[in-house]
């Protein structure tokens, strides 16, 4: 793969798909023995994603029979308050899910994560690729190994699209408001979990991507100053395309991952035609069918281009899902990740998950054409900017979120967005 320039700081991982539920942890390390112990959290809590990391620890556990990993689920939306609170109290998790950015940054600056810069092996180093490796590093050193690729943009029914007479996806935004409304017509909107507050700030995030350019993302990042024009430009196009409604009904109670009702289950049983989201909905998708598995006619399209701003059009927003150790985590842990870039976890992970690997070894097994073409937008990006949350950090990740909720909610405006995120930054 092409290595790519990071938008705004060198530390990116993003989520995989759906899930994480008990909190723990905390009592890994080794016996006087030298059996060893580990806490594990992960966030697949049903069907082949919780099965393919009960295989890989039972895989590994059977190579290295010193060690034992005891495996905790918690659940999505859950996570970041349930790790945080476990990493404060000095009761992580050895090896968890990492989000990266300014949350990873964080972490870091705390002196709650292990420095494994000097532990991961040669094979590693060579199959996952300095560009890759460098979005689990903060200040040159390396605190996650990345797993796999997460750019994010629209998962939509083909055969949906084509019932509308839609022949080919949207290019620009006008042409997305022609499509939704032919979807609309035949019952098929936009699916969104605004629930969950995450997957609505989607929307201002790419618009953001579109309206500011690359140095100003950059800017924003490490100055958090939000003053640019082009983030009020982005609340007004967010605002003009929603006053289209465009998504479906109770969108602001619909949870985005869990169950028939959410969002992704609309798109999965043909109630919505599409839904903005990361490079995990596939495997999300397909816990959520009938049959529960991928939907045949499911199908991929970047996020549009928008007139008037200053962001390259095919900039792609996401990142690389990965993990990392906390900083008491014995070296096992460390063994543990090399083992999750070798090719046949890679191309088990992929086949379980329906998402990127990170190998271009394992790259080769993809058959999928929707995830073809996710490759192929993440190829010809100029460069991907990690999802803005991420980026800012929890505090201004949360102002932001909130903000663009209460703006489709029609409880604040484009300016309240503005004035929340520059309020949150001054208490980082």
């Amino acid at each position: 793969m092409a290595p790519k320039r990071t938008v705004a700081v060198a530390a990116v991982m993003v989520l995989a798909a759906a899930g994480l539920a008990a909190c723990g942890g905390g009592d890994g390390g080794s016996g006087p023995d030298g059996k060893v112990t580990m806490q594990f959290w992960h966030n697949a809590t049903t069907g082949p994603g919780a099965a393919f990391w009960e295989k890989t620890v039972a895989d590994f556990q059977a190579a290295h029979p010193n060690v034992t990993i005891e495996i905790q689920q918690v659940q999505n939306e859950d996570l970041d308050g349930k790790l945080q609170t476990a990493l404060n109290s000095g009761s992580a998790p050895d090896i968890f899910l990492q989000r990266g950015g300014g949350k990873m940054a964080a972490m870091v600056e705390a002196g709650q994560l292990k420095d494994i810069t000097g532990e991961i092996s040669a094979e590693t180093k060579q199959a996952v690729g300095d560009a890759a490796l460098g979005t689990g590093e903060v200040d040159g050193k390396t605190y996650a190994v990345p797993v796999s690729i997460m750019p994010g943009g629209f998962w939509y029914s083909k055969n949906l699209f084509a019932e509308a007479g839609i022949t080919t996806p949207p290019t620009t935004i006008d042409e997305l408001n022609t499509a939704v409304t032919k979807l609309k017509a035949i019952g098929a909107p936009i699916a969104l979990g605004g629930k969950d507050a995450w997957p609505a700030a989607h929307w201002y995030y790419f618009f953001t991507l579109r309206a500011c350019s690359q140095a100003s993302l950059d800017t924003a990042a490490k100055q958090k100053d939000f003053s640019d024009p082009c983030w009020t430009k982005a609340g007004n196009d967010l605002k003009a395309f929603a006053d289209t409604d465009p998504f479906n009904d109770g969108f602001l109670t619909t949870s985005a991952q869990q169950g028939a009702g959410s969002s992704a289950g609309l798109v999965a049983n043909y109630r919505a035609s599409m839904e903005l989201m990361g490079a995990w909905n596939p495997g999300v998708l397909a816990s959520l069918t009938k049959d529960q598995k991928p939907m045949p006619d499911l199908g991929f399209f970047p996020f549009p281009a928008v007139p008037g701003g200053q962001g390259d059009p095919a900039a792609i927003m996401g990142g690389a899902g990965g993990y990392s150790c906390s900083a008491e985590a014995p070296k096992e842990c460390v063994q543990f990740l090399d083992y999750l870039v070798t090719k046949n976890v890679q191309v088990e992970q992929y086949k379980a998950f329906n998402s990127l690997p990170i190998t271009k070894e394992a790259q080769s097994a993809v058959t999928e054409d929707y995830l073809k073409a996710v490759l192929d937008a993440y190829n010809k990006a100029p460069y991907v900017s990690q999802w803005l949350d991420t980026v800012y950090g929890q505090n201004v990740g949360n102002a932001l979120n909130l903000g663009v909720v209460n703006l489709l909610a029609g409880k604040g405006d484009v300016a309240g967005i503005i004035t929340a995120v520059n309020d949150a930054a001054k208490k980082d």
